[in-house]
């Protein structure tokens, strides 16, 4: 069970005073140490950075607006979850589609046409900047049972996906969050058994959607200098186009994505994509030099990828793709490539790269 609420000290206390009382800044000072957290909570119940952005400005705009009626019998931490919960099943409630990765959209294509031309509505996870929004230890209570980390993985954000709403809520605030049934029953106005009934129903079906083993497994395993010498050895050969060191380090199903466009790519068509799309001319200057640049970074968890090509009319490198990987063993299996420019600022990448 997950402890009551923490009895606020005096500081707390006149904070919380202050902010019913109308002021702004005290509200501030209230609710910054969860904003990180809670846009956490946000990005897995709608599966996008953007949405979750949009989402916890309209929860702390609840928030603030019901601060007089919160009387303390929850914690401000537990009251603000449930805020922010329901914000996301408003958004939820009105959405046609539920977001998806390349490989739920259609079955893998031939890559011989190269890539398809993309979705004009947003229908993709997008992929998460746990660096830059969560705190770490900031989110796993004392009962949960998937890791922080584990929580935005990219496979587990995509399986959440396809729960239904309510029990994407109370899988995330038991098993990610800790918290108690009865805390989830009064977040979001049900009872207990309604609760782990639901619970026992959304471990259903995840099961059957994750992988037996996380990322974060994977990589624990593999250990930091391991992966340090993957990350390195992955930057060199896309920056020299060495389509033959991408490839030794693929595991033999490999797949490889592009949201927005829908094709994706498995096993042989991943080396012919690479050898005659990513890797080809059109990446080289007038003096046959590969005019790209990568950095690495982290996304959902996972290693992940900044790639930037020359423009020339610009007379830098411009972002084009934002790469995260992921690993099966010492192999990678999957890479995710979101064509989306606008992603970089959100990985603290910079806007171009000098020559």
């Amino acid at each position: 069970m997950s402890p009551g609420p923490v009895p606020p000290t005096a500081l707390e206390r006149r904070t919380l005073a202050a902010a019913k009382g109308g002021d702004e800044h005290a509200y501030q000072r209230l609710v910054a140490p969860f904003e990180k957290e809670l846009h956490a909570h946000c990005y897995r119940m709608l599966g996008s950075v953007h949405d979750a952005d949009d989402a916890r400005q309209d929860a702390l705009l609840r928030a603030w607006r019901s601060l007089g009626r919160f009387e303390g019998r929850s914690s401000l931490k537990s009251w603000l979850y449930r805020i922010h919960t329901n914000t996301c099943l408003d958004v939820l409630a009105k959405r046609k589609k539920h977001r998806v990765m390349p490989a739920e959209h259609g079955p893998a294509g031939s890559a011989v046409p190269g890539p398809g031309t993309p979705l004009a509505e947003s229908v993709w996870i997008e992929p998460y900047p746990d660096e830059r929004y969560v705190d770490e230890d900031a989110l796993a209570g004392p009962d949960a049972r998937i890791e922080q980390r584990e929580g935005v993985e990219l496979a587990f954000v995509a399986a959440l996906q396809h729960l239904p709403a309510r029990q994407r809520a109370v899988l995330i605030q038991r098993e990610v969050l800790g918290f108690s049934a009865k805390e989830v029953a009064a977040s979001i106005e049900t009872t207990v058994p309604a609760v782990n009934s639901a619970l026992q129903r959304a471990r259903a079906t995840l099961d059957d959607l994750l992988p037996e083993r996380t990322q974060q497994a994977t990589l624990r395993s593999l250990g930091d200098d391991e992966l340090e010498r993957m990350v390195g050895d992955y930057v060199t050969a896309w920056e020299q186009g060495d389509v033959e060191g991408i490839v030794r380090m693929l595991s033999e199903d490999a797949t490889l994505a592009m949201p927005p466009m829908p094709t994706w790519y498995r096993g042989e068509d991943v080396v012919i994509f690479l050898r005659d799309w990513a890797f080809s001319g059109r990446a080289y200057d007038a003096e046959g030099r590969r005019r790209v640049k990568v950095l690495p970074t982290r996304a959902n968890g996972q290693p992940a990828f900044g790639t930037y090509s020359w423009a020339v009319d610009r007379g830098v490198h411009l972002p084009t793709v934002l790469q995260v990987i992921s690993l099966d063993g010492d192999r990678i299996s999957e890479i995710m490539g979101f064509v989306s420019p606008a992603l970089f600022p959100h990985f603290g990448l910079p806007e171009s790269l000098p020559a």
